[in-house]
């Protein structure tokens, strides 16, 4: 079995944990994607699409990503056919011990879209800076001095052996869909379910598919802050906590919904949607257009 994973130090690390449970005969296949020749940061897509096609063209079996990266929508012939046991889906910020310790004007890191969005909404007197890089290239600019605090995933850190260097859990922050959980994704039908059961877990599965039905039932796109994150009530349940708001920070909608596992998502996006959340989805939208378009040369 041919396992497909992007180059990065990161991305390795997931696709050997993989391969290692997957036992032997199982060979780690290292694919460039867009991302990592610098496509547009708002594009998820960079990070799956090389590695979609290598599936598609036979090149791997099975491509390993973050959770989070994945877009909603698969292309056509391939399917999501297993989510490993989930790690720490929240955010950790680092270089202080929370957000609450920062002065008014802190320099806060970032590329990502959600947390820009979700660090205005709390602390609006905070210099939201962009930050690009992999972990180990961001975590350098913070002890640089770039910034005076960065924000990531507490997944990653932790799968490099770097979670002493987390300075705690943002508890304000809503997640992204996926975020802490690995998916494996194939060509329909082409690896048996028993292949992969080593790396296949139940709850970690119900939670995703929940959040992934959550931003695909709100018509959320990657220019659009959206957070969502499900956990387990150990009766067929899940609480799927949802959060969408424009990237300024100066509005946004927070909700809760406990029910049925294949019926949460869809129930908490009807009340985010009943509630205005598409307004602000089609804001977020057309600010990120009108940034984009300013960004142009004449």
């Amino acid at each position: 079995m041919r396992i497909g994973t992007r180059g990065s130090a990161l991305a390795l690390v997931q696709a050997r944990w993989v391969a290692d449970r997957l036992g032997p005969g199982v060979e780690v296949v290292e694919v460039t994607t867009l991302g990592d020749r610098g496509a547009a940061v708002g594009d998820k897509s960079r990070w799956v699409s090389e590695l979609e096609r290598a599936l598609l063209e036979g090149r791997i079996d099975v491509a390993v990503h973050s959770a989070k990266d994945v877009p909603t929508e698969l292309p056509a012939g391939l399917e999501l056919v297993a989510i490993p046991e989930r790690a720490e889906a929240r955010d950790v910020i680092c270089g202080v011990a929370g957000l609450a310790e920062l002065a008014p004007g802190a320099r806060v890191g970032t590329s990502s879209l959600r947390r820009t969005a979700q660090v205005r909404a709390v602390r609006a007197d905070l210099d939201v800076r962009e930050l690009r890089g992999n972990v180990d290239t961001r975590l350098r600019k913070l002890a640089a001095g770039e910034v005076d605090a960065l924000i990531l995933a507490a997944a990653g850190l932790q799968r490099l052996g770097r979670g002493d260097e987390a300075g705690g859990l943002i508890e304000e922050f809503v997640p992204a869909a996926g975020q802490g959980a690995l998916a494996l994704e194939a060509r329909v039908g082409a690896i048996a379910a028993e292949r992969l059961g080593a790396v296949s877990d139940p709850e970690a599965t119900a939670c995703v598919t929940a959040e992934r039905v959550l931003v695909h039932a709100l018509g959320a796109s990657c220019n659009t802050p959206v957070g969502a994150h499900a956990r387990a009530e150990g009766d067929g349940r899940l609480t799927l906590t949802a959060w969408v708001g424009l990237p300024d920070g100066s509005a946004w909608l927070r909700d809760q919904v406990t029910g049925d596992a294949g019926e949460v998502g869809t129930a908490c996006a009807e009340r985010m949607l009943a509630a205005g959340a598409a307004e602000l989805l089609r804001q977020a939208e057309a600010e990120a257009e009108a940034e984009a378009e300013a960004e142009v040369p004449a």
